[in-house]
């Protein structure tokens, strides 16, 4: 089974082990997440350059709190 990690302020967690994690627009479970092809929201033509607010990323609903990280801090483990 893969385990997805992330780094949420500086610590590396294992979504998995939240029950209530959930990722995306379509707020699946990490494995679900995975399975469905790890969508984030990157778009191809930016509205503007040069700001934080054009940047790829995903959203993570983890431990009650709301992250917004960009998709290199994702590592998928197989185990």
């Amino acid at each position: 089974m893969e385990k997805v990690y992330a780094c949420l302020t500086g610590n590396w967690v294992c979504l998995n082990d939240d029950p209530e994690c959930v990722m995306g627009e379509n707020h699946v479970n990490p494995h679900q997440w995975y399975e469905e092809n790890a969508v984030i929201w990157a778009p191809i033509h930016r509205e503007e350059k040069d700001t934080y607010y054009q940047l790829d990323y995903i959203k993570i609903f983890y431990h009650g709190k709301d992250y917004r990280i960009n998709p290199i801090f994702i590592q998928i483990v197989s185990e």
